[in-house]
């Protein structure tokens, strides 16, 4: 799409009317200089946003409203008024109307993206106690893209300059994890995170550290046998297939130790294991996108903080970078794709695979 100048035009939804999500949006978008990067759509509505300007008093936040995405400002930030309801809001409160909205601001924002409307998509956070309706049967957004675009698998991804850290499992008990961990999942996840690193990344032939399950990574079957019986084999069938993947690692020691910087990307198991200790590394400046999607989305780091919701304390640094990023991830993507349609560089990249690719 991006047309106005090439500038790519970004879908921003709003996340639960709640929570922190329009007010890090104003915030971000205040500062005028974003508009010579995107054209910014936000999908609202004129008053949620003029209640949230209302607290955010010492940022100056002008725009256009539309319902016709072929009549963009760009330069202003639009918003694409999704519904004309009164929404009663009630920040920092948990309310099935602030659920409800904030799914249609998901759907509408991801329909016109589907019809090319937008380049690509910033979502704001979601809270899964309000948005459990029949409209949105998913735990969260990454289902839901993956559902919407018929990806195979998707992979969730959380990054800050060189920490890459995806994600095997997701938002499931932890009960759950050793169950749903097998060997053709951990292989869709590598795939996808190979993939991204290279298409989405630059980095021709990533490294990848693989964590293990179990503390001590089972020390040798001790404390659990998934990282011999499922974990390890998968590692080492990567490499067979010329694939520079290593571990399985114990993942206390291998952040504790710093080993992290000699990885292009780590995959982790499970949720907490991976966004604790990158959530303490990037001090909330991290990025949250979703590889392995046909379209570019990504979001902040965070959820819906409510206990600081309509309090004019939030930190809009993470939205930022996530804007950054989707306008960076659009432009890699552009340029791998230009590169792979020049005939000497696609040769280059076909011999380069045929060198690496062992059959197991």
């Amino acid at each position: 799409m991006q047309p106005h100048n090439e500038k790519p035009v970004i879908g921003i939804t709003t996340g639960d009317l709640n929570g922190i999500g329009t007010e890090v949006i104003i915030k971000t978008f205040s500062d005028n200089r974003m508009l010579e990067l995107c054209t910014p759509v936000i999908f609202a509505s004129n008053k949620v946003i003029n209640y949230y300007r209302r607290i955010v008093t010492e940022h100056a936040f002008n725009f256009s409203s539309t319902k016709d995405l072929t009549k963009l400002n760009p330069k202003q930030v639009n918003i694409f008024n999704c519904w004309d309801d009164e929404v009663p809001l009630q920040p920092g409160v948990l309310t099935d109307a602030a659920g409800k909205y904030a799914i249609r601001s998901l759907m509408v924002a991801t329909q016109c993206l589907k019809d090319g409307q937008l380049d690509g998509i910033v979502t704001a956070p979601i809270h899964k106690g309000n948005t459990n309706i029949p409209d949105f049967p998913y735990t969260g957004h990454t289902p839901f893209f993956k559902e919407k675009f018929g990806a195979k698998d998707v992979l969730m991804l959380l990054y800050r300059d060189n920490l890459r850290v995806g994600l095997v499992t997701e938002h499931i008990p932890i009960s759950k994890v050793a169950g749903a961990i097998t060997k053709e999942l951990l292989q869709s996840k590598l795939g996808l995170l190979r993939d991204s690193l290279i298409k989405d990344f630059g980095i021709d032939k990533p490294k990848i550290a693989v964590l293990g399950l179990n503390p001590h990574a089972g020390d040798e079957g001790q404390i659990g046998t998934e990282e011999q019986s499922v974990i390890k084999p998968v590692i080492d069938l990567q490499k067979q297939n010329g694939n520079l993947v290593f571990g399985p690692f114990s993942a206390d020691a291998f952040f504790a130790h710093g080993s992290y910087t000699q990885f292009d990307a780590i995959l982790a198991m499970y949720h907490d294991q991976g966004l604790i200790p990158f959530k303490t590394i990037t001090q909330g400046e991290g990025v949250n996108y979703t590889a392995g999607l046909p379209i570019i989305r990504t979001s902040p780091d965070h959820g819906t903080a409510f206990d600081i919701a309509g309090k004019n304390i939030a930190d809009p640094t993470s939205f930022r970078e996530a804007v950054y990023q989707c306008i960076d991830l659009l432009n890699q993507r552009k340029q791998y794709a230009a590169n792979t349609a020049n005939p000497l560089r696609r040769g280059r990249i076909e011999k380069e695979k045929e060198e690496e690719e062992v059959i197991a």
